[in-house]
């Protein structure tokens, strides 16, 4: 068996974002992480190695310095074997499915038998990705899993739904996995496991080598700006007495808010 992880660098959640005056990109003022979903599904990524005795890769999309370094001071040095970083200016305009298909040729080239995944990134929330990932492979999927376990090659996940509800699902792998929290408490890495993790393989594959284009990726979503939200208006004290004041409110939220 070989273990597949999908590893997100993003800006951590006390990070401040500050949108470029024409609205095109952003800087992060603060940290990036491997997204904590993701921590989850690394964990799990580690344990199921720890009783199958097998090799664990990771997989990013897109690369840099502050990419290269969260992945070998988490997942490497938490216990991945190796780290497929793709690279491609192509990418840097990408969508949700752009970066499906660049995962699932990574995966399909390193001939893993099972992947685990954060159920979704915690900078745009779109919780599309894995779900693309499994149907491109043509695997099963299952999301928001709490509890696994996984014998030769069948599984049992449990899945959290919401209102409390739990639904236990069975199956076959191949598969993709995506963690809820609770699935795993995360473990932190340890100094010499850091300090080994800079002499384990990180390959940085262009598209090419993948076998893919950049007509491959190409976005069919685009985002045309960023900006942060509009300010909030300054409350309105009421005054008065209190027949007053109610016919008042009644006024504004029937005329102003518009909720009557």
């Amino acid at each position: 068996m070989k273990v597949g992880l999908c590893a997100k660098v993003t800006a951590d959640t006390d990070a401040r974002l500050k949108a470029s005056a024409d609205g095109s990109s952003f800087e992060v003022n603060g940290k990036v992480v491997v997204g904590p979903y993701d921590a989850f599904a690394v964990e799990e990524a580690i344990k199921t190695k720890e009783k199958f005795k097998c090799e664990v890769v990771s997989f990013t999309v897109g690369g840099g310095d502050d990419v290269v370094a969260q992945l070998r001071g988490t997942v490497l040095a938490l216990g991945a074997d190796k780290a497929v970083v793709v690279s491609d200016p192509a990418l840097a305009g990408t969508d949700s499915l752009g970066v499906a298909r660049t995962l699932a040729a990574a995966i399909k080239k390193e001939g893993c038998d099972v992947v685990f995944c954060g159920k979704q990134a915690i900078d745009d929330d779109n919780v599309q990705v894995p779900a693309m990932v499994a149907e491109l492979l043509g695997w099963a999927q299952v999301s928001r899993i709490v509890e696994l376990e996984i014998e030769g090659t069948d599984f049992k996940a449990t899945r959290s739904m919401d209102g409390g509800v739990r639904e236990v699902v069975a199956g076959s792998l191949p598969a993709v996995f995506t963690a809820e929290r609770g699935l795993n408490t995360p473990r932190y890495p340890k100094l010499p496991a850091v300090i080994a993790a800079k002499k384990k393989p990180l390959e940085t594959p262009d598209l090419a080598a993948l076998g893919l284009s950049g007509g491959d990726v190409a976005a069919k979503a685009v985002t045309t700006a960023y900006g942060a939200p509009p300010e909030r208006p300054k409350g309105r004290k009421l005054e008065g007495d209190v027949d007053t004041m109610v016919s008042e409110l009644v006024r504004l939220l029937r005329e102003e808010v518009k909720v009557l």
